[in-house]
């Protein structure tokens, strides 16, 4: 399986990675900093809702840029392990981990593509946000994340999906394909039968899909107005103008629902 970083829209890789420094400044400004997926801390605390994270020790499946790893020691994490496969998103993270006096709390390391680098039963809880979409083999991840936690540990994630089982629309396939990323989106089935097979009980998968038809309306009006000309400043407008094209496209298949992100939780059964 791959690792990758999160899900976000660029114009494709530089030096070899998909996100490079254009596209995170880029995002940062559309979603916040160390965030490169919508909805910020406020979303982390959603993801989490109702599991007492207070002294937990998390894994962060593909940090990206920190946001969600700082955002979950707010919550009361005891410790975060944020792992990713690109070293520019890893640098940022760690810049901000270090600008908030962090680091004792929250490590950021790169990973090789494959199986998770710790052994069995050493975390309370996996998350992940809007990442695990860059790795298509879902049943090779549900096995590893139930290998890695504690017996009783939860797994607690959002991540996009693809509506409906099936090959994309038109339509989704021309939003992928501008977002330049290596999406492997499955179904919420596809999800559910990936965690059950895995060992996991409780099981819950809740549609973003409502919240973020709106949301991502709202980024596109300020990537037309002063957000989009604060970044040209940085990244160019052509660059802003490219993204303006990738949010109009989503936007399309978020109305018809094809594209859905989603929440999802699970519990590894204690003995």
């Amino acid at each position: 399986m791959s690792l990758g970083g999160t899900a976000a829209g660029n114009t494709g890789t530089m030096d070899g990675e998909l996100y490079p420094a254009q596209a995170i400044a880029m995002l940062e400004a559309v979603w916040g900093e160390g965030f490169l997926s919508p909805g910020g801390a406020d979303e982390v605390a959603r993801i989490t809702a109702g599991h007492d994270l207070r002294g937990a020790s998390v894994l962060d499946i593909g940090c990206g840029a920190g946001g969600a790893a700082i955002a979950l020691v707010a919550l009361g994490a005891g410790h975060v392990t944020g792992i990713d496969v690109e070293d520019g998103v890893l640098a940022r993270a760690r810049e901000l981990v270090g600008a908030r006096g962090l680091a004792g709390r929250i490590g950021c390391a790169k990973v090789a593509p494959g199986p998770l680098p710790f052994p069995p039963g050493c975390f309370d809880v996996v998350f992940s946000k809007d990442a695990i979409v860059h790795i298509p083999d879902k049943h090779s991840l549900m096995a590893e994340v139930f290998r890695v936690l504690k017996p009783g540990g939860s797994f607690l994630a959002s991540d996009w999906l693809i509506g409906r089982p099936g090959p994309p629309s038109p339509e989704m396939a021309a939003y992928i394909a501008a977002e330049g990323l290596d999406f492997g989106m499955a179904d919420p089935e596809t999800y559910r039968d990936a965690m059950e097979s895995a060992g996991f009980a409780g099981v819950t998968l809740v549609s973003r899909n409502p919240w973020y038809r709106a949301e991502a309306r709202a980024e596109l009006a300020r990537l037309r107005g002063a957000t989009g000309a604060g970044v040209a400043r940085i990244v160019g407008q052509d660059f802003v103008d490219h993204n303006i094209d990738i949010w109009e496209r989503m936007i399309a298949v978020l109305d018809t629902g094809e594209h859905c992100p989603t929440h999802l939780a699970a519990r590894k059964p204690a003995p």
